[in-house]
């Protein structure tokens, strides 16, 4: 009995012996087979989800100073440029420099004068075409036949006909028609405030960019001048503004949001004003539509506000050369909100027609101070209206 067990016990431990061996063959190509295949597979799942890591951070820009540092963190509403400050040439003689900017626009009407007045027989056909030349010139129906009848009484006493005299009898007529009106900017000082200047007009006429120019020009002349930018209405105004203010170290005051109220801007900056004894303040206001009520008054708002802190000497309507008796019609509006003191015309090197000039100060019976005859930050210059005449005749 002992002996039959023994040969079946071996077989059985044998048994044992080969179904281990393939129990430990059977896990070593499951192991195998998943270090072959899951692993690569892994890796390409990976893949795609690379970009989910945070990619290396581009390398730092120099930091500034300390102090300009400091000053960035305490930043108030108003700001100040640091950055390559200019120095402006002075404004004086601008419009005698640019006269032949000007004259290359404008020669074309006073040319055509100059043909028909010096004609053998001045006619009543002669005259009509003399008044239409004026007129197609922006000068208005009536000053231009105001002119027509000055001219045909001075013909007739003086029997002038050669180009010299009928150039001069033309320059006369021109200068008496754009008056002998006070063209001073009003921006000195007086009793320990500075000089307050209202910028208004409709959006498109360039009025931002001529509170820029006009900085440039005052600093140019020795004045120290702060920036308000009360058109908290067009996103891009208050920035446009400072980088102007910054060119020529002129400080901004600004509101904290779009939107603000343009009254309190208005005020802020008169009294940074007083504060840093400026000599000048130019407040910009929103380009607002003249046939908006509400918005005008809006603007009659602004110049009462500020009117409490410091008089306003200057109200300088913005007015776009180019549009002719159209521009007319906003500047009645605006006088009746504010009391306008003062005319600048933009774009008068363009398509515009010069006799704008003399119809815009008869309608509002406020002088023409600056006129913009270029792109240039320095294209802005006080009107000269001999010079004026000058260039148009040729």
């Amino acid at each position: 009995m002992d002996a039959a067990v023994g040969p079946v016990w071996e077989t059985v431990s044998l048994m044992e012996y080969v179904i281990l061996i393939i129990v430990i063959a059977v896990l070593a190509l499951g192991t195998g087979g998943w270090l072959l295949f899951v692993r690569p597979r892994r890796g390409r799942i990976s893949a795609p989800s690379s970009p989910a890591v945070t990619p290396p951070a581009p390398p730092a820009a120099p930091s500034a100073p300390a102090d300009e540092q400091a000053a960035e963190a305490g930043k108030p509403q108003a700001t100040a440029g640091v950055l390559d400050v200019e120095r402006p040439p002075p404004s004086a003689g601008r419009l005698v420099r640019l006269r032949a900017r000007l004259a290359r626009s404008q020669s074309s009407v006073g040319s055509a004068l100059l043909n028909l007045l010096s004609r053998d027989r001045l006619d009543d056909e002669t005259w009509d075409e003399i008044e239409e030349v004026l007129i197609t010139a922006d000068v208005g129906v009536v000053p231009a036949r105001l002119m027509v009848d000055d001219l045909k009484t001075k013909v007739k006493v003086l029997g002038v006909r050669g180009p010299t005299e009928v150039r001069e009898l033309l320059r006369t007529e021109l200068l008496t028609q754009l008056g002998d009106q006070d063209r001073t900017l009003h921006t000195e000082p007086h009793g320990g405030t500075p000089a307050v200047v209202l910028m208004v007009g409709v959006n498109g006429t360039g009025k931002t960019t001529t509170v820029g120019k006009l900085a440039r020009a005052l600093i140019g002349d020795g004045e120290t001048v702060l920036l308000g930018a009360a058109d908290t209405f067009r996103a891009a105004a208050a920035d446009q503004l400072q980088t102007w203010g910054e060119r020529v170290g002129a400080k901004t005051v600004r509101a904290d949001r779009d939107g603000a109220d343009p009254a309190s801007v208005a005020f802020e900056a008169v009294t940074e004003g007083i504060e840093t004894k400026v000599d000048v303040v130019i407040i910009d206001t929103a380009g607002r539509l003249h046939t908006k009520v509400g918005l005008m008054d809006e603007l009659g708002k602004v110049k009462r506000v500020v009117e409490k802190k410091a008089p306003v000497d200057e109200v300088l309507l913005v007015l776009d050369a180019t549009t002719g008796q159209n521009g007319l019609r906003q500047a009645r509006v605006f006088a009746e909100v504010v009391d306008v003191t003062g005319i600048v015309l933009t774009k008068l090197d363009g398509t515009a027609k010069g006799g704008i000039v003399i119809a815009v100060q008869r309608e509002l019976g406020v002088p023409v101070k600056l006129v913009g005859l270029g792109e240039g930050p320095d294209d802005l210059a006080p009107f000269d209206p001999e010079a004026f005449v000058d260039a148009i005749l040729g």
